[in-house]
């Protein structure tokens, strides 16, 4: 009889497992949407995943099952032994009856009802709930007998942890994935929600415009070319400038310029229409320049490093263009290009960092001293002069030649290794 209380017992298990599995693993997404369809099942499934006792009556029965089929186990020792005939038959017999129902419960009690509720637990849960609802209501009052117990014992020995229902980034990410595949939230949504978390790692340096690529006035130029600069730019907004933007005394908007020529002529003042520029430092974090700005009320910023000099300007457009748009990344993505010959062709604006990451350099000559952050930096500062196209510079096993220039910026470098 023991043999056959633990076959009847593993299978009880096995249910017990299937319904853990299944309360665990199921999609709430998918169930949420079949109830909304109008599915009354789905309804009561979803019911039964929010209460905790339904988890607690699986696991309680897991457990029972367990012990009684090790005592079946201990029960049928001596059927075993009865039939052998040596010294050790009774210490033989009770291992081979504990490891044979280990076995058993292990295999039919525990992996493969797991493996088999994992394939579809929702519609495990759609197809037996009621069944499983009948014994969850059978069982409530030991549950909360257990429960209460279990709280009094947590109190007595100040075990009562305040509960903590804090949501982690990715366990929302996690949620958004699912979401995905359920087909409740579209794809498209899911890339810009990555993004915004993604951009939670940016700082004003890897979203800033930088310094070199700046469309500026300078007030020492005389009027006719900076109205003609911000003729021939797409921007709208232009620092300002003495001589260069080491000196740079605000920012000049396009309508208020616009403004000044209709009302005044080629008769205008520039000091009087600029603004005072806002700073931030290079490493201030993309959510906090978010905060600065609707503080403020402004949506653009002159970028500073460490020393106090000019490095970049940033926008709010920047930064929501980081967010819906992925172009950003494709460009990223081509500032390292790999030649055939095994050379690398390097933007001149790549972040020097970047570069020593990719390369696994640890410092470069200079570096502390020139301040340089580009790749394009870096080479000027080792040439000391602005170089022209196809001059070369060697460092460390390292060939640097000069592929493109633009204006007095290096635009392109060829990088190969000795």
């Amino acid at each position: 009889m023991p043999p056959v209380l633990i076959i009847l017992l593993a299978a009880v298990s096995g249910y017990f497992s299937m319904m853990e599995t299944a309360l665990i693993e199921c999609h709430r997404g998918r169930l949420e949407k079949l109830s909304e369809d109008g599915s009354a099942d789905a309804a009561a499934v979803l019911q039964m995943v929010d209460e905790p006792a339904p988890l607690t009556v699986a696991q309680i029965g897991i457990t029972f099952t367990g012990i009684l089929a090790g005592v079946c186990a201990v029960l049928s020792a001596p059927l075993i032994s009865a039939h052998l005939h040596f010294a050790e038959a009774e210490i033989f017999s009770t291992a081979v009856a504990v490891c044979g129902t280990t076995f058993i419960f292990l295999l039919f009690g525990e992996f493969l009802p797991k493996q088999a509720a994992k394939r579809d637990p929702e519609n495990f849960l759609l197809n037996r709930h009621k069944t499983f609802r009948l014994i969850v209501t059978l069982m409530n009052p030991f549950v909360a007998a257990l429960s209460a117990v279990a709280g009094g014992v947590a109190f007595v020995f100040g075990m009562n942890a305040a509960k903590n229902d804090a949501v982690t980034e990715d366990e929302v990410l996690d949620l958004i994935e699912q979401g995905t595949e359920d087909g409740t939230i579209e794809k498209s949504e899911q890339e810009m929600v990555d993004r915004i978390f993604d951009i939670g790692d940016e700082t004003a340096y890897s979203l800033m415009t930088p310094r070199v690529m700046l469309v500026w006035l300078d007030l020492t130029d005389d009027l006719e070319k900076n109205l003609q600069i911000v003729q021939d730019s797409p921007h709208t907004i232009f620092p300002v400038g003495v001589g260069s933007l080491d000196d740079c005394r605000g920012l000049i908007y396009a309508k208020d310029l616009l403004d000044a020529v209709l009302r005044d002529g080629r008769n205008i003042d520039l000091n009087a229409l600029i603004r005072k520029a806002s700073y931030v430092p290079r490493t201030m974090e993309a959510f906090r320049i978010v905060e600065k700005f609707r503080s403020s009320g402004i949506t653009e910023a002159m970028v500073n490093d460490e020393y106090g000099g000019v490095i970049g300007f940033i926008t709010l457009d920047d930064i929501l263009r980081e967010i819906v748009d992925t172009s950003g990344d494709e460009e990223s993505g081509q500032q390292f290009m790999r030649n055939k010959d095994n050379s690398w062709t390097v933007d001149g604006l790549c972040d020097i960092d970047e570069f020593k990451e990719r390369f696994d350099i640890e410092t470069l000559p200079d570096e502390e001293h020139d301040h340089f952050q580009t790749m394009g930096g870096f080479l000027t500062s080792q040439f000391g002069y602005i170089p022209k196209v196809g001059e070369v510079r060697e460092w460390n096993g390292f060939r640097f030649k000069v592929k493109e220039m633009d204006g007095v910026r290096i635009k392109k470098i060829l990088i190969s290794r000795e």
